[in-house]
């Protein structure tokens, strides 16, 4: 991907069959879709690929187990689908996952071992592993450090992990392989209209300031939690349509949970499930589920909601973890779709829910990531026919996205698949950019210099938020290699002193 390039395809007088706003999961994978099908594909995002919701996500490919409790078949029987065919689709960046769920009397053991037995049966073909009821003994032997108290056993089942912001690049490198054009830091502030209808947008280079008109046959609102604010813009008496609510997530030293396994505790005070989830070798503890009124681009934990996950941990383990010990904090808003008057956002659908105003816009709010694929392939569907173009089966069902690679050598190079060669070669061709950007983590120079080559990172956040994942596993750490990565950058002293001010007011809001 080169941002340079994509800008001189929206310069001049040209017009895209779809235009897409949003550039999460939602509209990267409506930019997949179009474009695999043919069509003439155009992505603007205002601020950096997955920058909001779909980098924050609790890293779990899974049907929802807590979905099926509240007799939602038909959505964990389609999430389970798409589970397997991202994990098929996409292997060198999603993975198969075990995790034991503990049982503290003999009725749980059969209630939510039939309840993951249907689990494991509705995934068909599609089944990552058996589900298997465990002893006491087995039990702690997957979780060494779980508590004993009136433990009964438990059961072990299986679900899938990936690295949310690496499947969002590599889901705009595979538009861009289909034949998108996608482009980041690129504001849509208006709309083009014709006969009351809207026929384009009004966008603004955010990092060079020029301003671009662009026609398209139909344009697409997949902004997430943002999406009522375009939908106003579009329509001034159109609804709301989102019930934003907040999930925060603590990473902690792999430590206090010495398992290679996860830990799912069924039910939180609050009737939420809780995950502890190796990750990158850390330990990834979340997630709770907030109503919220305001809406932000860099969300804040709530102090309740830090001892709400601390103190569900330390009720079932032994090792008691503390606020001190919480390396990063880590804050996602969930676009609900607004189904009736419920506040209690725990226990709303996950559905997506796709809208087309008055205006011709398109209008797709809820969903989550493991679904990202059927949501585009609806709503691509519909934006057909407001296109009035002839209709072109969607292909994203055996498509394998950017990178593709199976393999069971996992490293610190392994989430490129196929393209970690073209690193490697970096190295090759110089010895100075195998150099770590901090001695406690794999991250080298040579991939700070692929994701600004290749990967449209723009800014010191980019690469260690979302780029790289160190930010999310460590701020301490990720302000110490700032000054390293801000010097892989071409640009002027100010701007790179500029950089690095900005970045250490983010990263501070990550620690307690």
């Amino acid at each position: 991907m080169n941002r340079d390039e994509s800008l001189e395809k929206i310069n001049g007088d040209c017009e895209f069959d779809f235009i897409i706003i949003g550039g999460g999961a939602t509209g990267l994978g409506c930019a997949v879709d179009a474009a695999s099908r043919g069509f003439k594909t155009l992505l603007l995002e205002r601020s950096d690929f997955a920058k909001g919701t779909s980098s924050r996500a609790t890293k779990l490919v899974h049907g929802g187990v807590r979905y099926l409790a509240q007799g939602n078949i038909r959505l964990v029987k389609e999430a389970l689908l798409e589970r397997g065919r991202l994990l098929r689709n996409a292997p060198h960046i999603c993975h198969t996952l075990p995790f034991v769920l503990p049982t503290f009397n003999y009725w749980q053991k059969f209630y939510y071992g039939f309840g993951l037995w249907l689990y494991e049966f509705l995934s068909g073909k599609l089944s990552l592993g058996k589900t298997k009821l465990l002893s006491k003994k087995e039990t702690l032997n997957f979780l060494p450090d779980l508590s004993h108290k009136k433990l009964t056993g438990g059961i072990l089942y299986f679900d899938g992990q990936f690295d949310d912001s690496r499947l969002a690049i590599a889901l705009a490198q595979t538009a861009v392989e289909q034949g998108a054009v996608v482009i980041n830091y690129c504001t849509v502030n208006d709309f083009l209209k014709t006969d009351k209808k809207i026929s384009g947008v009004i966008a603004t280079d955010e990092i060079n300031k020029k301003e671009f008109k662009i026609k398209a046959k139909a344009v697409i609102n997949a902004t997430g939690v943002f999406a009522d604010k375009l939908l106003q813009l579009a329509d001034s008496s159109a609804k709301e349509t989102i019930a934003p609510s907040q999930g925060i997530h603590l990473v902690v030293n792999q430590k206090f949970f010495r398992a290679e396994k996860a830990m799912m505790i069924p039910k939180t005070d609050d009737g939420r499930v809780l995950f502890a989830i190796p990750w990158q070798e850390k330990l990834l503890l979340g997630t709770t589920d907030t109503a919220i009124e305001k809406i932000t681009a860099e969300p804040k934990a709530l102090q309740e909601e830090i001892d709400f996950i601390v103190n569900h941990f330390n009720r079932y383990n032994n090792t008691k973890i503390n606020r001190g010990d919480i390396t990063s904090i880590f804050v996602g808003l969930r676009p609900l779709a607004k189904q009736g008057s419920s506040n209690k956002t725990a226990i709303m659908p996950r559905d997506h829910v796709i809208k087309v105003l008055d205006s011709g816009l398109v209008h797709i709010t809820g969903g989550k990531w493991t679904t990202y694929r059927s949501m585009a392939e609806h709503c691509i569907d519909k934006a057909i026919e407001v296109a009035k173009l002839n209709f072109v089966p969607a292909k994203t069902k055996e498509l394998k996205l950017y990178g593709y690679l199976k393999t069971n050598n996992k490293n610190s190079l392994s989430c490129y698949g196929s393209k970690a060669k073209e690193i490697e070669l970096l190295i090759e061709n110089d010895s100075s950019l195998k150099e770590k950007i901090h001695p406690s983590y794999p991250y080298c120079k040579a991939e700070v210099k692929y994701h600004i080559d290749n990967e449209m990172a723009m800014t010191i956040e980019d690469i260690l938020a979302r780029r790289t994942r160190l930010l999310f596993l460590d701020a301490k750490a990720s302000m110490e290699a700032a000054s390293v990565v801000v010097e892989m950058f071409n640009n002027s002293s100010e701007w790179k002193e500029n950089q690095l001010q900005e970045f250490y007011t983010l990263a501070k809001s990550y620690l307690v």
